[in-house]
C-alpha cells in the first residue's frame, strides 16, 4: 500500500541536491559581515508554512518553529530529509529489478560521493522503507560533518557556524520519520506528508505564532547562539548537538516545557547499513589520519561517520575551553600585576 512520488528511471538517475530548500540559520536578528544593516531571522508558523510539495515549492513558507515537546524544528531540514527518504525508497524499489540503478553518483560534498545498494531479495516492504530512511539520515549526518570541515555551497562563505546546531539533527531525523510514515500511507505522498507534518507538530505542542518562536529564540540568545556575532563567524553558535546515542532527545527552552515528556526519536537500525555503501573520496580539508589513523587512500564510508563525530566532539570541547582558559590567564595576569604594584 506504500505510496511514494513514483519517479521515472530518468528522474531517479539524477539525484536531488543535498540542500533542496535554502533554510535556516539558528537564531534571530543575526547580522552579516560587511553588510551593516542586514539581519537574518528564519522563523515561521503553522499558520503560514503551507502544504508539503515534493522537492519544494515557493508556497512552502519554511523556517524554524518552536514546540514544547520537540524544541526548535527546522522545517526546511525536515522536509528535505522526508523527500530524500521518498526518493531513496523509489530508487531502492527500482534497483530490485534494474541493476543499473543500484549504483549512483551523488553531488559532491567535501569530495566525490556515491551510493551503492546491496539489496537482498528477502527484504520486507517495511525494511525497504526503513532502509531509505537510514540512508537519508546518514546523508544528513554527513552534511553536518562536512560543513564542520569546510564544505560550502556558496563560494568563499564557510558554513561551520551551522554544523550540528541545536535543532539540526533532531529536525533531520523527524523528517526521516515523517517521510517513512508518508510512504506507508494510502494517501498520495504530498498529501500524506502534509497530514503527517501537521499531526506531528500538534503532538509536539507547537506554538501558534511567529512571535512565540521569536521569543523562545531570544530566550536562548547568548546561551545557545549569539546575535552579537555576524555570519559566517563560527562564534555565532555557542552550543552544538553532537550525539552518538541511538535516540535523539530534543533541547527544550527552560521554562517552556510541556506537562508531557520530551518526544524522543529513534535513529534507524544500524544493521541496515550492511545493505548499502555510501562512499566518499574526501578532499584535503579532512584530517583523515588524525581521525582514522593511517590510511592508504582518502575514501571513507558511512561506517566511519561515528569516528568523525567523536573527533568533532573533542575539537568542540577545545574550542569551548579556549575562551575560558584565556579569561583565566588574563585574570591571573591582572592579579599578579596588582600584587607587584
Amino acid at each position: 500500500m506504500a505510496k511514494s512520488p513514483d519517479l521515472t528511471k530518468k528522474e531517479l538517475s539524477v539525484p536531488p541536491p543535498r540542500i533542496i530548500r535554502t533554510c535556516c540559520g539558528f537564531g534571530v536578528e543575526i547580522g552579516f559581515v560587511a553588510v551593516p544593516f542586514a539581519r537574518k531571522t528564519d522563523i515561521t508558523s503553522v499558520e503560514i508554512m503551507g502544504a508539503h510539495q515534493f522537492m519544494g515549492h515557493r508556497t512552502e513558507k519554511n523556517g524554524i518553529v518552536y514546540t514544547h515537546r520537540g524544541g526548535f524544528i527546522d522545517l526546511g531540514h525536515l522536509r528535505d530529509c522526508a523527500d530524500w527518504t521518498a526518493y531513496l525508497y523509489d530508487l531502492i524499489k527500482a534497483g530490485q529489478t534494474d541493476a543499473t540503478l543500484t549504483y549512483i553518483d551523488l553531488r559532491n560534498e567535501g569530495g566525490s560521493k556515491s551510493l551503492t545498494l546491496k539489496i537482498p531479495d528477502n527484504l520486507t516492504e517495511d525494511e525497504i522503507v526503513a532502509l531509505a530512511g537510514k540512508i537519508s539520515y546518514d546523508l544528513s549526518v554527513w552534511h553536518e560533518i562536512s560543513t564542520w570541515f569546510g564544505a560550502r555551497y556558496v563560494p568563499l562563505v564557510p558554513e561551520r557556524f551551522s554544523s550540528f546546531s541545536p535543532e539540526d539533527m533532531y529536525s533531520n531525523l523527524m523528517g526521516v520519520h515523517l517521510g517513512m510514515r508518508a510512504i506507508k500511507s494510502e494517501l498520495p505522498y504530498d498529501e500524506a506528508m502534509t497530514d503527517e507534518l501537521f499531526k506531528m507538530l500538534d503532538s509536539l505542542e507547537v506554538v501558534q505564532t511567529e512571535n512565540e518562536t521569536f521569543d523562545a529564540m531570544l530566550s536562548v540568545n547568548q546561551v545557545w547562539y549569539t546575535n552579537s556575532k555576524r555570519y559566517p563567524s563560527n562564534k555565532v553558535t555557542l552550543k552544538r548537538y553532537l550525539d552518538l546515542d541511538s535516540y535523539l532527545i530534543p533541547w527544550l527552552v527552560p521554562g517552556t516545557e510541556s506537562t508531557l515528556p520530551p518526544y524522543p526519536l529513534k535513529k534507524p537500525d544500524s544493521f541496515l547499513a550492511d545493505y548499502y555503501e555510501l562512499a566518499l573520496r574526501l578532499n584535503y580539508r579532512f584530517p583523515i589520519d588524525s581521525v582514522l589513523g593511517e590510511k592508504e587512500d582518502r575514501v571513507i564510508t558511512q561506517h566511519d561517520f561515528d569516528a568523525f563525530i567523536s573527533f568533532i566532539q573533542k575539537e568542540w570541547v577545545k574550542e569551548v575551553q579556549k575562551p575560558v582558559e584565556s579569561a583565566e590567564k588574563k585574570n591571573k595576569k591582572e592579579k599578579t600585576h596588582k600584587t607587584t604594584k
